[in-house]
Parts: structure tokens; C-alpha cells; sequence
């Protein structure tokens, strides 16, 4: 097995001799029928724990799990030093009602200009944002009826065509309908219930959203899990008006990165439909992207919003662990899963943010969250607030990528946020991101294992995707000792990481390692395994889950074949409004050149 190896204690690693090793990950691709024979033969006895067992060999999870004397205490969630206040900033009473919190936010932003709706605007193309629908319903232009008519239209077209591409899993054309109605009639009596009345949203298919099953994009779980209310965080979105269309596709279980999901069909990226949205949450990405829907509800945790976000060309929040109500959605009980929304922009976000905010009674006592606030983006002061920022790049980390285009235009970003505000780029060492890869993969893999084991005990596995299933065996082969060392990680990879928020005040990477990968043909019926994509596309996201960090995704250019490419903002514990506001700058230096995607429906104009 190797001789013992003991870790030095986090607070006596020197830095200057950390060097960046690329590790990796070993594991075939496959699609198709030898797929298919793989997981059976996995899934045997003998056999299948001795080919898991040498795939852990080849890729050091063993080495490090079982061979590692690791000097830390376990910490079993993210637990924080008390952070300072953010500047510039505008308080939200999370305790308050939703409506006055989307109140709140609202004087965060910039003033809003008509001209671009009404046709006035110089830009090629953009997506209407939040205030543009609110703008066309006071004013009379359309009702929410009628867009809700053209999102109807569109929606049942896509259902016919072959192959399946559906954005959607549950849908209910009629159900649409009345909640239009509703909010067509708040608006003719002149009392919309927030700027948020009438926008339509997406809801991944692992959060609930009544009447529609939660499904978490298997052919079988809303048979034994019913949804009888709202989860917290669409309560508090349908508080303010938001029309739900239905249930988001995504990956099943959230047990991938691609989207790819041969229960209901592989939704596709609007901007290539021959690729992959990434995932999990590719649905509420796609229809995003498409222009169908003015924002969308994800989950992340193992980068499940930013990733697709960051494929597709939109905006993707994940939240500080323990910021957002879990309650309502499928892992509501682990400790790397935040709810988070996808919106075309970061002002959207920051709406749709800001209704949906606040921790559970739990959380609240346990994890201590900071106050939330907003960046004040109106404010004269907000490009000062900006200059002071330091901005912590690990170079060598940062360049891993499958192309250089990907981290050449994040530079781009970059250069041009110093240049424009004058943001500080600090040079800086990550140590143990191999091993933090691992602490992750483990920690998730056992608490989504642990929410499985029951069905799965009852004859469900079988209904599984051959992934998943791929997935749930490698997860069984791990032990308690290999969670509990897995946990003594994420102390030691905490403190490096507050360390350098000491010196920074956001980390800068990629998003993902490369852009939207193509579909194999021979992955649509039964799946496919590729552990390089996985690593590429998780490669910069997993911090910010293992850590509960705020981090979101911001679109800053394409490649030249024009797939998206997303730069990640990773901030302090509490700090998302600092990484909102450099969103924006960036979203504000690069927003000129975004594209109109291939698929892409325009349902407030639409003729």
C-alpha cells in the first residue's frame, strides 16, 4: 500500500515551495453499448470494487484517503472567521417581506433607460432584462398574457421535435396561462406586486415548485417523494408575482457536468445545438440563454449553476452555503448545495436574488451569517469602491485550461477591469488542489449516496441512469474514515483560503477549463463517462462549494468557433455583493460583443 505520509499542519506550509502539478484524472470514455456493459460489470460482485478500486489507485484517492495522516480536526460544514462589512453597499432585511427586498434592490441599480426596448439602442443585440418586461406591462405595450401565448407556442414546437431537446420536464400550458391572467389583471388595476410580477422563471427539476412533481430528472422519484407546497425560495418568488413555467430539465440527480439526460432527451446549447449546455442545471441555462424565460432557479453543488451558465453565455450565482433556504429542494439536508438563479444579467440576479435570500432558522444559528446587502451600482461611488479592489490570480492554475482562448479572454476581462477602474491583480498560491478535488468528490458523493441508499435498497437502481449508476458505485467504495478524512481536508483547505482573503478580496478564474464540449451521438440513449471533460469543466468551481463560498459566473467573450466563455469571481464568505459588483463592471467592459444564439426566441416582441 505505501509507506504513511504526514501532512505538515496548514499554518506551517510554506508557500514559496507549493508548486502547480497538473493532475490529471484517469478513467475511460465511454458511450454507447460498451458503456452500458462497463456499469454492469462494475456494478458485479468482485470484480466491480476491484475495477473501482484500481481506477482509485491510478487517480491517488486511496494514497491520500487512507495512507494520509492528516493533523486538522474535521470540520463537517464551512465555518468562518466574522467578516467585515462590505463597502458601498445597500442593507437587506432578509427577515422582511420578499416584495420589499426586490424594492430594496431596485435602487441599487443604474437608471433604467426605455430606449433600448423601444428599439433606440446601438447594441447588435441583448436580452431584454426584468425591467424591460415591467416597462412593456406599465406602459401597455404587452401583457404578460400574451408573452406567456408566445412562450406557449414555442415551448410546445420544441416538444415535437425529434430528437428530444426539452427545456422542460413538467410543464402546464394551462397552469401558465392563469398565473398570466392573475398578473395581467394586477397590472390593468395598477398594483403589480414588485418589479418581479410577471417575469417568468424556470425551476430546476430538484426544487419544488407546486403543482409539478420534483422528478431530479428521473423517470421515477416523484413517486415517492410528493411536493405538496412550494420550497422556501419559490414561495418567496411567487410572493412577488414570478409565473412559473414548470420544471427545468438537468442532468439526473445532479450527477454530472454535460446536462446529458437519456430519461427525457439531452437538452442542447443555444448557441450549437451539437454541444452541451453543461450541467446539471442545463435546463434553467438553456432556457435562459434562449430567451424564453427572464430568469431561472438552479442548484450547485459541484459547480451545477456556473458551469452551464458559463457554457451557455448567462449569469449564474451560487450563494454563501447556508445564505438560501434549502428547505423544498431534493438535497436540502448536505453541505455544499446552495439554491442559486441564472438570469441573461447581473441586475437581473441581483432581483432575483434579492426576493429570494435569507437562511433557514438553522443556519442562522449555526452559521452566523453576515448581514446580506447589495452593491449600490447607482451610487458616484461605486467606481472608487471598485478601484480598491484586489483581485488574487493563481497563474499557473488559472492557464490550465483545454484552450488557451479560455484563459486568454478571461485575462482580456481582466486587463480591462484594471485599465477602466484600476482593480489590483495580486499574484497568489493555492496549495492542495488535487486533494481539495478529492475532499470534494467525496463529501458530495456520500451525502448524495446517503439521500439514494433507501430507494436504492428498494429496487430503484436500476432505474437509474447508467451514469449515475457509474457515479453510485464509486460513492459506495468509500468509507466513513474516508468522509471523515475528507472533512479534515476542507479545515486545512479553509484555512489556506482565508488566508488569502486576508491579502484579496476575490479570487479570479475561468469558470469552467474548456467551452461547451460536443455530444457524442452514442451518448444520447445511454449516457457516456468522461472523466477529462468532468475535469476540465469542474476544474475552477470546486472550491466554492467544498468551502461555501459566493462565486458567480460572468460571460466575457467567445471562442472561434462562438461558444461562451465565463469568467468566475470566487468572494469571502458574505461577500456577494462584492462579487456583484465586479460582475457588473466586467459584464459592463465585455457586454458589447455578446451574441445572439442560435436558439433564440424573442416572446416580448414577438410578432
Amino acid at each position: 500500500m505505501g509507506k504513511k505520509r504526514v501532512m505538515v499542519p496548514a499554518d506551517e506550509v510554506d508557500l514559496s515551495t507549493v508548486k502547480y502539478g497538473e493532475e490529471p484524472l484517469h478513467a475511460p470514455h465511454l458511450t454507447g453499448f460498451v458503456f452500458r456493459l462497463f456499469v454492469r460489470i462494475v456494478e458485479a460482485p468482485l470484480i466491480g470494487p476491484w475495477i473501482i478500486s484500481r481506477m482509485k489507485k491510478q487517480n491517488k484517492v486511496d494514497e491520500l484517503l487512507r495512507n494520509t495522516v492528516i493533523p486538522e480536526e474535521p470540520m463537517f460544514k464551512p465555518e468562518y472567521p466574522p467578516q467585515e462589512m462590505e463597502r458601498g453597499v445597500v442593507d437587506i432585511d432578509e427577515d422582511g417581506r420578499p416584495e420589499d427586498r426586490v424594492e430594496s434592490a431596485l435602487t441599487c441599480l443604474p437608471h433604467y433607460d426605455p430606449a433600448a426596448f423601444l428599439g433606440n439602442s446601438s447594441t447588435s443585440f441583448r436580452y431584454w432584462k426584468i425591467r424591460d418586461y415591467a416597462y412593456a406591462y406599465r406602459s401597455r405595450n404587452v401583457t404578460p398574457s400574451m408573452v406567456a401565448e408566445n412562450i406557449i407556442s414555442v415551448i410546445e414546437e420544441i416538444s415535437g421535435e425529434k430528437p428530444r431537446t426539452p427545456l422542460l420536464i413538467s410543464f402546464d400550458a394551462e397552469g401558465v396561462r392563469k398565473q398570466a391572467a392573475a398578473s395581467t389583471q394586477r397590472f390593468e388595476s395598477g398594483n403589480p406586486l414588485s418589479i418581479l410580477d410577471g417575469i417568468f422563471m424556470a425551476i430546476k427539476d430538484d426544487i419544488d415548485c407546486y403543482p409539478h412533481p420534483s422528478k431530479g430528472g428521473t423517470t421515477w422519484l416523484h413517486e415517492v417523494r410528493l411536493v405538496n407546497e412550494d420550497a422556501v425560495s419559490v414561495a418567496r418568488l411567487r410572493r412577488c408575482g414570478v409565473i412559473f413555467v414548470g420544471k427545468a430539465n438537468m442532468h439526473e440527480m445532479g450527477m454530472g457536468t454535460t446536462g446529458n439526460n437519456p430519461n427525457y432527451g439531452t437538452t442542447r446549447n443555444p448557441h450549437a445545438p451539437e454541444r452541451y449546455t453543461g450541467g446539471s442545471s442545463s435546463g434553467p441555462a438553456a432556457i435562459v440563454a434562449s430567451g424564453l424565460c427572464s430568469a431561472a432557479l438552479g442548484t450547485d453543488g459541484g459547480g451545477s449553476v456556473r458551469i452551464p451558465s458559463s457554457l451557455c453565455g448567462v449569469v449564474g450565482l451560487k450563494t454563501t452555503y447556508g445564505r438560501t433556504d434549502m428547505n423544498g429542494s431534493i438535497c436540502d439536508s448536505g453541505t455544499v448545495e446552495i439554491i442559486g438563479p441564472i438570469a441573461s444579467t447581473v441586475e437581473d440576479v441581483m432581483l432575483v436574488y434579492a426576493a429570494m435570500l435569507g437562511s433557514s432558522p438553522a443556519n442562522k444559528i449555526s452559521l452566523k451569517p453576515s448581514p446580506p446587502c447589495l452593491p449600490n451600482l447607482s451610487s458616484y461611488d461605486d467606481s472608487n469602491v471598485l478601484g480598491s479592489l484586489r483581485l488574487g490570480k493563481y497563474t499557473p492554475w488559472f492557464n490550465d485550461v483545454h484552450s488557451t482562448e479560455v484563459s486568454d479572454k478571461c485575462e482580456d476581462a481582466l486587463n480591462q477591469l484594471s485599465k477602466a477602474y484600476g482593480c489590483e491583480m495580486i499574484e497568489i498560491t493555492i496549495p492542495e488542489l488535487h486533494e481539495m478535488r478529492t475532499a470534494h468528490v467525496v463529501s458530495i458523493g456520500s451525502e448524495c449516496l446517503c439521500g439514494l441508499n433507501p430507494h436504492c435498497e428498494d429496487g430503484k437502481a436500476k432505474k437509474l441512469t447508467y451514469d449515475t449508476r457509474t457515479n453510485l458505485a464509486l460513492f459506495r467504495s468509500f468509507n466513513a474514515a474516508d468522509y471523515f478524512a475528507a472533512q479534515c481536508l476542507r479545515r486545512r483547505l479553509m484555512y489556506y483560503h482565508m488566508e488569502i482573503f486576508k491579502k484579496v478580496d476575490v479570487i479570479v478564474t475561468p469558470t469552467t477549463g474548456m467551452t461547451a464540449p460536443r455530444i457524442p451521438p452514442g451518448a444520447l440513449k445511454s449516457g457516456e463517462t468522461d472523466l477529462e471533460v468532468t475535469g476540465y469543466l469542474m476544474r475552477f468551481v470546486v472550491a466554492a462549494n467544498l468551502l461555501g463560498f459566493p462565486a458567480i459566473s460572468v460571460p466575457v467573450g467567445y471562442d472561434k468557433e462562438g461558444l461562451p466563455i465565463g469568467l468566475q469571481l470566487i468572494g469571502r464568505p458574505w461577500g456577494e455583493a462584492t462579487i456583484l459588483r465586479l460582475a457588473s463592471a466586467a459584464e459592463n467592459l465585455c457586454g458589447e460583443s455578446r451574441r445572439r444564439p442560435m436558439s433564440y426566441y424573442d416572446v416580448l416582441k414577438a410578432k
